[in-house]
């Protein structure tokens, strides 16, 4: 967005912060333009500081499954605040969202709350490794673990945006550690467990991946993950930082009938607020300090403002038909999406799992990373600014997931695929 106080305040940050933001993707390189800076949400919308007002399908990454500033949200913040917002010792909130958490995912036997995905997936090998006494880890080319250093090899999400494949800063011999594989291959981690099978503690992934776009599992899979980890004595590791609480009331684990070894999650575990967790089995989790020798710690783990914030959204989720309402509607968003790309000669690949969303241009089907990356997009970057100017927001990149809330309305998808429809009309003659 050109002019306004968006592109005043893009100008200051620039001077300030690292390309003006405090996160990659939100700099909106992969897309053109100036980013528009936020003055408020509310249900299902944002409204910037020059007061246009967006229907949001970013939802804070998928953080934000009740939309913005929800009234059961708010009033359960408002009460926590009011006793005090870290306290640096243990708080009831934490005890119940836990008991919560397990009641979804039973796979979580125990369970440590920290302050971001990124700490949880970087916690999760560390216990691995701890566990097996072996070095290696296995991921999957596209999938995104977070920041830390072992997971920045082949990532999707803003590496994969920004044309970085890897990270200065991260050590080869650090690196070397990080074995990868495309993602519905099991075949190709079946060869790396024949080449390195002593070695490999953990295979970690993303079990819909939504840090290269969306991509869906064959069929087979994660069962044949589930089997080999089985086999050569490794853990399964399912990120659900951004499908937990998403894809189905239990997460991936619970709509695809896998049980991991250990699990990670955030966004929604803690209401929009800076929060992850990691967990799974108790003989594993035993492991961490103080029941055990294995290290991690955080001065704001468990605030009792996202444990507050966490729970009063979980409990919203529970109301009768809400993950079926939520995934029918996402599914009109893309029925309409699909519609639009036919009508205007645009080849499209779409799909979704409860109410976690992606489209790709180019024809299908996409299984992997290096398929995704066939997917046009300079007619993305395009297609995003149409649609900015129209009224509806977009992840700025061709390669992240789209997230549908309870907030979203009837209403809100009839205008969105209007919209959406024209803004790619527009895209496309250009």
């Amino acid at each position: 967005m050109k002019g306004g106080r968006s592109s005043e305040l893009f100008d200051r940050a620039k001077r300030v912060l690292p390309g003006g933001v405090n996160s990659p993707v939100r700099a909106f390189r992969a897309v053109g333009g100036t980013p528009f800076f936020v003055a408020r949400g509310h249900g299902s919308s944002l409204v910037d500081v020059d007061g246009r007002e967006y229907v949001d399908y970013v939802c804070s990454w998928g953080a934000l499954i009740l939309g913005h500033a929800h009234p059961a949200v708010l009033a359960a913040i408002h009460v926590a605040a009011e006793h005090g917002w870290t306290y640096g010792a243990p708080c009831p909130a934490e005890v119940e969202l836990a008991e919560e958490v397990r009641g979804r995912m039973p796979s979580l036997e125990v369970m440590r709350f920290v302050n971001s995905g990124t700490e949880a997936t970087m916690a999760a090998v560390r216990l691995a490794r701890a566990a097996t006494d072996r070095d290696l880890i296995v991921k999957f080319e596209g999938c995104y673990h977070g920041h830390a250093d072992g997971f920045l090899v082949k990532a999707g999400s803003g590496v994969a945006t920004l044309g970085l494949p890897d990270s200065p800063g991260v050590p080869a011999a650090l690196a070397s550690l990080t074995l990868t594989a495309p993602f519905n291959d099991a075949t190709a981690v079946a060869e790396l467990f024949r080449k390195h099978a002593k070695r490999i503690a953990a295979v970690i992934v993303e079990p819909y991946v939504g840090n290269a776009g969306f991509i869906p599992p064959d069929a087979d899979f994660h069962p044949a993950l589930r089997a080999l980890c089985d086999d050569h004595g490794a853990l399964l590791i399912f990120d659900e930082v951004m499908t937990g609480f998403r894809v189905a009331a239990g997460g991936a684990q619970e709509r695809l009938g896998i049980v991991p070894d250990l699990t990670t999650l955030g966004k929604i575990v803690g209401g929009g607020f800076p929060v992850g967790v990691y967990g799974g089995r108790a003989d594993l989790m035993r492991r961490i300090a103080p029941d055990g020798p294995v290290y991690q710690a955080g001065t704001l783990s468990g605030n009792p403002i996202a444990m507050a914030a966490g729970l009063a959204t979980l409990r919203e989720t529970e109301a009768p038909g809400f993950y079926d309402q939520l995934e029918r509607r996402t599914a009109r968003l893309l029925d309409g999406l699909q519609e639009a790309a036919r009508r205007h000669g645009v080849p499209m690949t779409a799909g979704h799992a409860g109410s976690m969303w992606g489209m790709y241009l180019v024809e299908g089907p996409v299984r992997n990373y290096a398929d995704a990356k066939r997917s046009d997009t300079a007619l993305f970057a395009r297609w995003h600014k149409a649609a900015l100017t129209r009224g509806v927001f977009l992840a700025p990149s061709a390669f992240e997931a789209g997230f549908v809330s309870s907030a979203h309305s009837e209403a809100d998808i009839d205008f969105t695929i209007q919209e959406l429809d024209a803004a790619l009309g527009e895209a496309r003659a250009h």
